[in-house]
């Protein structure tokens, strides 16, 4: 009996033992990707340029651990084949990245300041038109890498927007709202004179009761 309730005990306390250690890997895995790197080219990853007109290519990275020699570059998706446009390194969270441009109407505008390795594109042509790939690596995570995809769209001009619909339901909306607060306006005028009528008639009533009551 004794040695049954020890086996019993053991394999409790070896359960408890695999509950912990499960806990803490998953308690790691989540530090972990909460600390991963991550770069983003913003909420809305697509633009409509003009022909001839210059683009900003947005990208920004962040990690919870911070950079070291983080590592950097930006291609374009031509048919297939990725053509490199820039790269660099950024030593350290407070250093400059240092960067290397392969392309004559590319210009960095990014800064370490603001985790930004966004480009500029300039003179815009039909032929640029596509998807541009932002990709980062940042060797104090193991090389941790992540990358985000920016796709620009060239058109000969912008779409005028028509807000004839917008305006005539705001206008509609208004004019209801405009029609509903005179009418409560009124309505409040009308009781209010109703009321100080009822009041007048009331006193005219007693008065005359009081009259009419007074011995001669």
């Amino acid at each position: 009996m004794e040695s049954k309730r020890r086996s019993c005990v053991s394999r409790c306390v070896h359960s408890g033992d695999t509950v912990h250690a499960s806990a803490v890997v998953t308690l790691m895995l989540v530090v972990w990707c909460a600390q991963a790197l991550e770069v983003s080219v913003g909420k809305v990853p697509f633009v409509e340029a003009m022909n001839g007109s210059t683009v900003l290519l947005p990208c920004t990275y962040s990690s919870c651990i911070g950079i070291k020699n983080l590592n950097f570059n930006w291609h374009y998706n031509n048919n297939g084949s990725m053509m490199k446009l820039c790269q660099g390194v950024i030593p350290t969270e407070v250093s400059e990245p240092r960067v290397q441009v392969f392309h004559e109407r590319i210009e960095f505008v990014g800064s370490s300041k603001n985790n930004n390795i966004s480009i500029l594109l300039f003179n815009v042509t039909f032929e640029d038109e596509g998807e541009y790939t932002c990709f980062a690596k940042n060797p104090k995570e193991k090389d941790r890498n992540h990358s985000a995809i920016f796709t620009l769209y060239v058109v000969e001009e912008l779409k005028v927007v028509d807000n004839t619909v917008t305006v005539i339901i705001l206008s509609v909306v208004c004019g209801v709202i405009g029609l509903v607060i005179v009418v409560m306006v009124i309505k409040a005028v009308v009781l209010l004179f109703l009321k100080k009528s009822a009041e007048k008639n009331a006193g005219i009533r007693t008065d005359s009761s009081t009259a009419t009551a007074a011995p001669l």
